[in-house]
């Protein structure tokens, strides 16, 4: 294997193997390259594959010598990436490779995304596949595409012939951590009418910035502020002094994201700036004051404009209202496990163009509550005369109190390095949940190694954590 800004980092296969993966283009929904870049390895080591017509690839192995009869074992990753680059740089994520190196303890890419999620389980997957020597039972890959933006794959892919009931899944980012439990979600969109009509007076640019955001799994609990709920706050204080007729709004630009920033520009008829300021400084103090938010920044500004083509009174009231009544952030917690959240929803993406729409990622680990949080908005969008849609739909991957595969891996990681794992439920998603509805009784795991910073362009991935992770692994299926 020709290896270039990776060779000589250990293990070598698994290295190998990314940086081929890393210069093949495989953001969400552009998976059709690295789909056949997994077929072609299938065909040429004689193993038989699976590719359905979305580019989910299943692979299958047999066991190594004294290793066929025993039960399969499935290993699971997703081929796409969440393509993210630092501003000014020109890369075209949807045609070009990464440009990776590493600095000796981390992997890294030249101001983009690496990856790592998920390419580390595909490197695995492979480098294990390509190897006779390496004892395993019989071996059945799943690698899905679009986890990124909904468990895509996942949720279409068809595993009647898959017979193994016990998942590696390896698509975590904490070295030493065992996921055994996730939330269930859903993508739900609220899209209102609203009517426009040409308006004059002084424009004002409105804008909620400098807000720390973060995943609207893992962080929707650490008091951060959505910068979309602070606009429609904001623009409520002000339509309580003076009439407002709104031109444009816009913020966030994932629904599993918490918003750090919100634009919006308005005709404030007969506004004085002054006025707004004043209620942009109160506002700002007290945001300061009850979130986590040192840097957040309310202000506004200037347009160098008079009207144009803004909405109806009556509609600027609808989507302040509609921004103000939606619910955001932590619903409930979990009475069995504490300090994890139970039910939460993001508010992640606001347009406003020939209609209003709100776009928010609902979680929770109790399938009942996710129906009842997903039918409250439902009933919202009703309210305000609007339709709702939802996409991307899957279920909670619930905890089992039995699990031998847990006590396995458990048993092993102490003997290996002489500790305790930590075994941990999590408020975010993993396909692991819609796999283990379409594979009955399952016993399942989610692993990986260490990296920061994942879907942001200073992604980095743990070359010595890499190494310990694969030695695990392989520890496991011998076991197993």
């Amino acid at each position: 294997m020709d290896t270039k800004m990776l060779a000589g980092l250990e293990p070598a296969a698994v290295f190998g193997y990314f940086e081929e993966i890393c210069a093949i283009p495989h953001g969400s929904r552009n998976t059709k390259q690295i789909s056949d870049y997994l077929v072609e390895f299938a065909k040429r080591h004689g193993l038989r594959y699976i590719q359905d017509e979305v580019n989910n690839v299943i692979i299958f192995s047999e066991g190594t010598c004294g290793m066929e009869d025993h039960a399969p074992v499935i290993l699971q990753g997703h081929m796409d990436m969440v393509c993210e680059k630092a501003a000014g740089n020109p890369i075209d994520m949807a045609v070009q490779g990464l440009e990776i190196n590493h600095d000796g303890e981390y992997v890294f890419a030249n101001n983009t995304t690496l990856g790592g999620d998920d390419g580390i389980a595909l490197s695995y997957a492979l480098a294990l596949l390509a190897d006779s020597e390496i004892p395993h039972p019989p071996l059945e890959v799943i690698l899905t595409v679009d986890e990124e933006i909904g468990m895509l794959g996942a949720d279409a892919i068809d595993l009647s012939q898959l017979k193994g009931r016990t998942l590696i899944n390896l698509d975590s980012e904490d070295e030493g951590i065992f996921t055994v439990s996730c939330a269930g979600g859903a993508r739900a969109t609220i899209s209102i009418p609203v009517e426009r009509r040409a308006v004059y007076g002084p424009c004002i640019r409105l804008s909620v910035d400098g807000l720390r955001g973060g995943h609207s799994g893992q962080e929707i609990d650490k008091n951060r502020a959505n910068a979309n709920k602070l606009m429609g706050e904001f623009m409520s204080r002000i339509q309580k002094i003076m009439p407002l007729r709104l031109t444009s709004l816009a913020g966030g630009s994932k629904d599993n994201a918490i918003p750090r920033t919100c634009q919006a520009t308005l005709v404030a008829m007969g506004a004085h700036l002054e006025r707004i300021n004043d209620i942009a400084k109160q506002f700002e103090a007290e945001i300061r004051e009850t979130y986590d938010e040192p840097e957040a920044t309310i202000q506004a500004f200037d347009v160098d404009a008079l009207g144009g083509n803004s909405l109806t009174a009556d509609s600027t009231a609808q989507v302040i209202g509609l921004l103000c009544a939606a619910p955001n952030g932590v619903q409930s917690w979990s009475k069995d496990i504490d300090g994890l959240v139970q039910t939460s929803l993001n508010m992640g993406i606001i347009k406003l163009g020939d209609r209003f729409s709100v776009t928010s990622s609902v979680r929770s680990s109790v399938n009942e509550e996710k129906q009842e949080l997903l039918e409250q908005l439902k009933t919202l969008a009703e309210f305000y005369d609007g339709t709702y849609s939802q996409m991307g739909e899957y279920p909670a991957w619930e905890y089992r109190k039995d699990s031998h595969l847990r006590d396995v891996m458990v048993r092993i990681y102490k003997e290996m390095f002489g500790k305790e794992p930590q075994v941990v439920a999590i408020h975010a998603g993993l396909e692991c949940g819609l796999l283990a509805q379409k594979l009955p009784g399952l016993d399942c795991v989610s692993i990986g190694p260490q990296m920061q910073d994942i879907h942001t362009s200073r992604e980095k991935l743990d070359i010595a954590s890499t190494e310990r992770t694969w030695r695990f692994l392989l520890e496991v299926l011998k076991a197993l």
